[in-house]
């Protein structure tokens, strides 16, 4: 059976925090997955990573998608691996990081993802719907930042069940829109040639490969730390393998296409500080209906993302350890990211591209080593229980996973990073551009692969010397229901 049924009546707002699921609550289907990692893909974010693919990291049509495709394979294999670790305890994402960490050590990523999640990926994708939103009817940007935000919001407060109902509605409706809107895009691009009908190649040499690379796993790895939030819920007897491929092809083949629709209208138009909703959706690259419809569509894909954002921002929020003896404590802590994420996303709304291309390396910077310390932590676990490491109260330590983690992100960072913000030690001074188009990236960004790669060679070097505790058998049955994993349940 990879189904359970759903109990007969549950409260309209999902009570609690972060604590297990128990077994008589599971329900759900895996295939449920392929709508919860499609439907908040289809957002304007998607097409803009695209975009700068070719606009700004120098690429032609054809090299861009090389590297498109391959960041999304990447980082849609480890969402698949990562949504099958959900079923057996029952817990989120973040809170199995405890295992890897430890109680205390794991606030650092849980904390990261906190701020990545809750107010970053909220403020960014805020953007591009309020954009959208304004370009449609002409109101003023703020105001249409209100009205985003505001059911946002409301979706995560709700909470797992409401937000995977909504995913399912919205990938049919948002699927269509953007389908077309893509086959429009791609028919107006020249799929051979480069940045604004200049020419293809790496005009900004293997360099600028690897950052369009490293962004494009950015974003598609970037839902990687709420994988287990979305598959708690189904039974431990689920088909991990149709967990594995219902999540890994929803976000794959998503972020491929809306990437390549942005990839190709990059070749159409010059994307400089312009709006960029505004170019992908004009009549130069579609027919005005369908550049509204798809304007209508980029404004209901920033919720779609973002009731995901939220709700996960405040799952590890609370994995962090934070007490909040309230019922209704994740509703609550979603509510206040809506609002704090408000006056990010305004303020970011000033120069939206420059912010997302610094964002999109700067996910990977962090997620790229945390994705190597779990890996290889579950490697070093397997076959073993980890349910009396999860608990608050456990006070477990794993100080191989939180010195590889601080170590390869120090490092790759000091050393590879390239972008507008940092340049790292052994990445030469770039120029950007000439004669409109990029010029020179040097060596790209290595800084996601050199972390993921020290992070796990850090991890299984230090195991032997500090032998954290590994756990007893695994019962046959292969679930566990951990006691004391939300903070708010102690006494």
């Amino acid at each position: 059976m990879t189904t359970v049924e759903a109990p007969a009546k549950q409260s309209f707002v999902e009570p609690g925090g972060i604590e297990a699921i128990p077994l008589e609550r599971r329900h759900g289907s895996p295939w449920q997955l392929l709508a919860t990692w499609t439907a908040p893909n289809l957002e304007f974010a998607t097409v803009f990573v695209g975009v700068i693919a070719v606009a700004f990291f120098g690429l032609g049509f054809p090299q861009a998608m090389l590297a498109l495709v391959l960041g999304n394979a990447l980082g849609a294999l480890s969402q698949g691996i990562l949504s099958t670790w959900g079923p057996r305890d029952g817990v989120a994402q973040m809170v199995l990081g405890r295992v890897a960490f430890g109680t205390r050590g794991n606030i650092l990523p849980a904390g990261l993802n906190t701020v990545m999640a809750g107010l970053g990926w909220f403020a960014t994708n805020s953007v591009s719907g309020a954009f959208a939103l304004a370009t449609l009817t002409g109101m003023p940007i703020w105001l249409a930042l209100v009205i985003i935000v505001v059911i946002q919001v409301g979706v995560a407060i709700v909470g797992h069940n409401f937000v995977q109902a909504f995913e399912r509605y919205a990938t049919v409706v948002l699927g269509v829109i953007f389908l077309v809107a893509a086959i429009f895009a791609l028919l107006s691009g020249d799929l051979a040639g480069g940045a604004n009908g200049g020419p293809a190649g790496f005009s900004a040499g293997v360099g600028g490969f690897s950052v369009a690379m490293a962004a494009a796993f950015g974003y598609a790895a970037g839902w990687n730390p709420y994988a287990a939030d979305y598959t708690r819920y189904l039974a431990p007897t689920t088909s991990r393998l149709k967990i594995g491929l219902a999540a890994g092809i929803g976000n794959f083949v998503s972020c491929t296409l809306l990437m390549a629709a942005g990839a190709a209208a990059a070749t159409a138009l010059q994307f400089g500080d312009a709006n960029p909703t505004d170019l992908f959706t004009s009549a130069a690259i579609m027919p005005v209906v369908v550049g509204d419809l798809t304007l209508l569509a980029i404004f209901f894909g920033a919720i779609s993302a973002n009731a995901l954002n939220i709700y996960s921002g405040a799952m590890s929020f609370l994995a962090v350890g934070i007490r909040i003896p309230l019922t209704l404590r994740r509703a609550i802590v979603a509510g206040a990211f809506g609002v704090v994420g408000f006056f990010v996303a305004l303020a970011a709304s000033a120069d939206p591209s420059g912010s997302y291309e610094n964002f999109l390396l700067v996910i990977a910077y962090w997620i790229a080593p945390w994705l190597g310390v779990v890996l290889a932590d579950r490697l070093y676990r397997r076959g073993t229980r980890i349910a009396p490491f999860l608990a608050d109260d456990a006070r477990y330590v794993n100080r191989p996973g939180l010195i590889a983690l601080v170590v390869a992100m120090v490092l790759s960072i000091w050393l590879f990073a390239n972008q507008t913000l940092y340049t790292g030690l052994l990445v030469a001074p770039t120029e950007r551009f000439a004669g409109g188009f990029v010029a020179d990236y040097g060596i790209g960004d290595l800084t996601p692969l050199v972390g993921f790669v020290l992070a796990v060679a850090i991890y299984v070097a230090l195991v032997p010397v500090f032998r954290p505790g590994r756990g007893a058998p695994l019962d046959p049955s292969g679930a566990e229901e951990p006691a004391h994993v939300d903070a708010a349940s102690l006494t």
